[in-house]
């Protein structure tokens, strides 16, 4: 089973690379976006067929390796 992991710096937390995406993209003509946040998807491929179990395995591995959860927050979700 595929689970996907979302990471994203906390809203508040400096993000100077969405900083530079959003100026550059600014710069091509891209007036009408108001901000980009860069984050990072990790794809986990699970031995489990149980969706509650890999879930929770992956909440684990985020809150313990996969994000620093004093400046990022994540989403957790099956990959259809």
């Amino acid at each position: 089973m595929k689970v996907v992991a979302n990471i994203f710096l906390k809203n508040g937390v400096l993000d100077p690379q969405g900083k530079a995406v959003h100026h550059s993209l600014d710069a091509l003509g891209f007036e009408s976006v108001k901000d980009v946040r860069i984050g990072k998807q990790i794809l986990i491929d699970l031995d489990t067929e149980d969706e509650t179990k890999a879930i929770k395995e992956v909440e684990d591995m985020c809150e313990k390796l996969l994000a620093n959860t004093v400046i990022e927050t994540y989403e957790v979700e099956i990959k259809k």
